[in-house]
């Protein structure tokens, strides 16, 4: 991600947007280095081609989500590499009703920047855009989000850690709890520019986890970078994931006749000790391909409300149009009040089945038949567990690695497999 692609891509957006009466832009990021840089060759190119960029800082992507639609922008863009380190950087662009843009406006971004011919969309002198900040984007938001919390309760006599990873909700964050009560403490809201995510946050929860067992806290909570994740720690200092929060607010839906066509999304990625708790409470489980935008596809295809990854990537459909780590959290609590319950009745509704995660990082992305020998053990290994496990095999998104998920009745051979698989990746493309 450089500033010459970041330039070339506000151009291009301003002119898919152009037919717009308006044509403003809202543009937001999280706190990495490299953020200035990309945010202003953004709006250079913006302003060049005529649009208006609105500039908010640093917000949370679930933020810049419900901006662009409450604040009837055309689109709102967000600079972020969410839960990665902070040399690495990235850009999301939501449409104007704060979903992520649909495939064939990507396909027309693309293609405009593609083929670089911009002169012709050069307005006149007097017709190129402006800059503006907007100084009230925290306080809009902090608001929303308090409202997607019931008035009749509050968090008065909980004690809650925060660890925004140094990241986008190093401000919202702190507030929205403090406002509804909580006695709180924080982690990682010192941002420097380099330390985002960096030994903290969804991704890194050690010092949470000891900080809640340390101050006897009710619940500890961690967001990744841009805000969109959250992993809890329960009062015994265990973790929380997206799967077990899925299954406990689908389970409390369900039961008061709230879970919407009475299915959820997951992804393969999900536990299958969460299927089987699903299953034996009649709740439909519908498959999406991994990635939050695949969630939210199938979550609008079936009319649901609630999807989500066990990254802790959760959407609550009504509430917001993308993963909202703080929303996620509020809706925990909710049921946890509502019901007089710790947090770590949680981690009793199912028992996970033994997952490992091998990440082996790759010189490039081979297709799997073309990586000597790991087909055959792959298909090997598939006969061996079937019907007891299953193997998920994928590459990163986001990084030049291979994700080799395991998962199994037994421990130790789940343990053995996924090294086996990744012993062949290293040895035959590993970086």
């Amino acid at each position: 991600m450089t500033s010459e692609v970041a330039l070339s891509l506000g151009r291009a957006i301003s002119i898919i947007f152009r037919n717009s009466s308006s044509q403003k832009i809202l543009i937001g990021k999280d706190t990495r280095l490299s953020g200035y840089m990309i945010e202003s060759a953004l709006v250079s190119g913006i302003c060049s081609m005529g649009g208006n960029a609105y500039l908010v800082g640093p917000l949370p992507t679930p933020g810049i989500a419900f901006l662009t639609a409450n604040m009837r922008v055309d689109a709102g863009v967000v600079i972020s590499a969410s839960h990665n380190p902070y040399y690495d950087n990235g850009i999301k662009i939501f449409s104007s009703d704060g979903f992520k843009l649909p495939d064939e406006i990507e396909e027309k971004i693309e293609k405009i920047m593609n083929e670089n011919d911009y002169e012709k969309f050069i307005p006149a002198p007097d017709k190129i855009g402006r800059a503006f900040r907007i100084d009230d984007a925290v306080g809009r938001y902090v608001v929303y989000l308090k409202t997607t919390f019931p008035k009749k309760y509050n968090l008065k006599g909980l004690k809650i850690i925060l660890d925004c990873a140094n990241g986008a909700t190093y401000k919202v964050a702190p507030e929205v709890f403090y406002e509804l009560g909580a006695e709180i403490e924080t982690i990682g809201t010192e941002p420097d520019g380099i330390n985002i995510n960096k030994n903290c946050g969804s991704t890194d929860t050690k010092k949470l986890r000891a900080k809640v067992i340390e101050t006897g806290a009710d619940l500890g909570i961690a967001f990744d970078g841009d805000g969109d994740r959250v992993i809890l720690i329960n009062e015994n200092g265990e973790e929380i994931d997206g799967d077990y929060i899925i299954g406990f607010c689908a389970e409390y839906l369900k039961r008061k006749g709230k879970l919407k066509n009475n299915a959820v999304v997951l992804t393969p990625m999900s536990n299958f000790g969460l299927e089987k708790f699903l299953n034996k409470k009649e709740i439909k489980i519908i498959k999406s391909q991994i990635g939050d935008r695949y969630v939210i596809e199938e979550m609008i295809k079936n009319d649901l409300i609630l999807g989500g990854e066990p990254s802790g990537h959760i959407i609550f459909l009504e509430h917001n149009t993308t993963g909202d780590g703080i929303i996620t959290a509020l809706q925990v609590l909710k049921i946890l009040i509502e019901e007089d319950k710790p947090v770590s009745e949680i981690n009793k509704i199912f028992s996970k089945f033994p997952q490992v995660l091998e990440n082996v990082e790759v010189e490039k992305k081979v297709p799997f038949d073309e990586i000597e020998g790991f087909k055959d053990k792959l298909m090997e290994f598939e006969k061996l567990i079937e019907n007891r496990g299953r193997i998920f095999v994928r590459y990163s998104g986001t990084e030049n690695k291979m994700r080799i998920m395991v998962e199994g009745d037994d421990l130790q051979e789940v343990k053995m497999i996924a090294k086996e698989l990744a012993d062949i990746v290293r040895e035959k493309i590993g970086k």
